[in-house]
C-alpha cells in the first residue's frame, strides 16, 4: 500500500479549481470519457453490432466489477443496475419479511435505502426502525445493540453519507447470523476508495452506483447477489435474463428458465453501449491504482483536512470511527446557508449535508494545495 502520485493530469480539472466533492460526483478521467464516446460512436453504425456484442459488453462489465469487489472472477454473482435504488428494490423484493419483524436502517441515511425499506416494511406490517445517531459516532455499537430475534434485515452503508462515520460490517454480519437476519448494503459512498472484505461481510445483496468514488458514468451501477439469493424474483421480466436469450431467432419461445447467476436481476436493456464501456474503463483504472492505494491517498488528504479543521473549531468524526477517505466537518455555529455558493465563486467545490456538516471528500486527483486553498476561502466565508 502506498500514497499515489497526483493523478490530476488524467482529468479535465482546470488549474484554479479545487474540486473536493467526490461524494457528490466523481469526474470522469479522459480515458473513461474516451471509452464512453467510443461506445456512443458504435451506435452510429448499428449494422455492425452483432447479437453477441450485447453479451460481450455485459459479461466484461460483470467481470470487472467482480474483480473490484473481490467476488468470483466469472462475474456470475453480478447484476447490472442503473442506480442504488434499483439494487435496494431487488433486495427488498427478495428478503423474506413478515408482520412483527424489524428492518434496521440508520437515521438520516440516503433516501434510496430509507424509502425502499420503509415501503417494504409497511406493505407487510413489519417495523421499520431508524436507529438514532450515537453521540459518540459509534454506529456499529448502535446497530449491534438493536439486532435481536425480530431482525429480518439490516439495510446499511459502509460509511454514513453525511460525515463518513464508519460501520464494522463484519461484526454486524456475525451478529445477524446469530438471529438469521439478512444484510443489504449500499456501498456507493465507499466502494473503490475503501477496501472491503467481501468474505467476512458476506452480504445478501450489495449495490454500488458508479458515478461517485468509482469515477464512472451516471445511471450505471452493479448489484452483487449472494449465491444463496440467486433463485429469487427479478423486478423486471425481460428477455435478456432468460435461457437462450443469445439466440435472437428464438426469442418468441418465451422460455421459463433464467440465465445462471445474478443475470435475472439485471435492469432491462443492460447492454448499454454508451455507459458500460465507460464503467469498465473506470473500474480498470481503479484496479490499476489499487483500492488500498486509493484509500491511502485519499486518507492523507482527508487527514490534512481534519488537522486544518481542528484549529478552526470544526469537528470531524474521530478515527477509527471515520472512514479514511471521508470527512464531514461540524460546527457549533450554524453554517451560512449560502456557504457552498460562496466557496464556488472562488472555485472551491464541496457539499453541505445534514444541515450543518461541511462534507469534504478528496480523491486521487486532488493535491495538498487544494486543501490549503479550501481553508483560505473558508476562513473568509465564515468571518466575512
Amino acid at each position: 500500500m502506498a500514497i499515489l502520485p497526483s493523478q490530476r493530469p488524467l482529468f479535465e480539472l482546470p488549474s484554479d479549481v479545487a474540486y473536493l466533492n467526490a461524494a457528490y460526483m466523481g469526474p470522469l478521467s479522459r480515458e473513461v470519457a474516451a471509452a464512453g464516446r467510443a461506445g456512443v460512436d458504435a451506435k452510429l453504425r448499428p449494422w455492425l453490432l452483432k447479437p453477441a456484442d450485447f453479451f460481450v459488453a455485459t459479461d466484461e462489465a460483470r467481470r470487472a466489477f467482480a474483480r473490484l469487489l473481490g467476488a468470483p472472477a466469472t462475474g456470475e454473482d453480478i447484476a447490472i443496475v442503473p442506480a442504488a435504488s434499483y439494487g435496494m428494490a431487488v433486495a427488498a423484493a427478495n428478503v423474506p419479511l413478515r408482520a412483527g419483524q424489524r428492518v434496521l436502517a440508520l437515521d438520516a441515511e440516503f433516501p434510496s435505502t430509507i424509502l425502499t425499506w420503509r415501503d417494504r416494511a409497511r406493505s407487510v406490517g413489519a417495523d421499520f426502525v431508524l436507529l438514532p445517531r450515537p453521540e459518540d459516532d459509534d454506529w456499529t455499537r448502535v446497530v449491534l445493540a438493536a439486532i435481536d430475534d425480530r431482525t429480518a434485515v439490516a439495510a446499511l452503508p459502509q460509511c454514513h453519507w453525511i460525515d463518513g462515520a464508519l460501520l464494522d460490517l463484519a461484526r454486524i454480519r456475525t451478529r445477524l447470523d446469530e438471529v438469521g437476519g439478512a444484510l443489504a448494503l449500499d456501498l456507493t459512498q465507499s466502494l473503490g476508495a475503501l477496501p472491503l472484505d467481501l468474505a467476512a461481510v458476506n452480504p445478501d445483496f450489495l449495490v454500488a452506483a458508479c458515478y461517485k468514488w468509482m469515477l464512472g458514468p451516471y445511471s450505471t451501477g452493479f448489484l452483487y447477489v449472494a449465491p444463496r439469493r440467486q433463485e429469487g424474483r427479478p423486478l423486471e421480466q425481460h428477455w435478456f435474463g432468460r435461457i437462450g436469450s443469445n439466440n435472437f431467432s428464438a426469442l418468441t419461445a418465451y422460455p421459463e428458465g433464467f440465465q445462471p447467476g445474478a443475470r435475472r436481476f439485471d435492469v432491462g436493456e443492460p447492454a448499454n453501449f454508451a455507459l458500460l464501456p465507460a464503467a469498465v474503463a473506470a473500474i480498470e483504472q481503479l484496479l490499476r491504482w489499487g483500492v488500498a492505494n486509493v484509500a491511502d491517498t485519499a486518507a492523507a488528504l482527508a487527514d490534512r483536512v481534519v488537522a486544518g479543521a481542528a484549529v478552526r473549531g470544526l469537528r470531524a468524526v474521530p478515527t477509527p470511527l471515520r472512514a479514511r477517505h471521508y470527512v464531514g466537518l461540524k460546527s457549533d455555529r450554524p453554517l451560512p446557508a449560502d456557504l457552498p455558493e460562496r466557496l464556488a465563486r472562488e472555485r472551491v467545490f464541496l457539499s453541505v449535508r445534514g444541515g450543518n456538516a461541511l462534507r469534504i471528500t478528496p480523491h486521487v486527483y486532488n493535491e495538498p494545495w487544494e486543501i490549503d486553498r479550501l481553508f483560505e476561502v473558508l476562513d473568509r466565508a465564515l468571518t466575512g
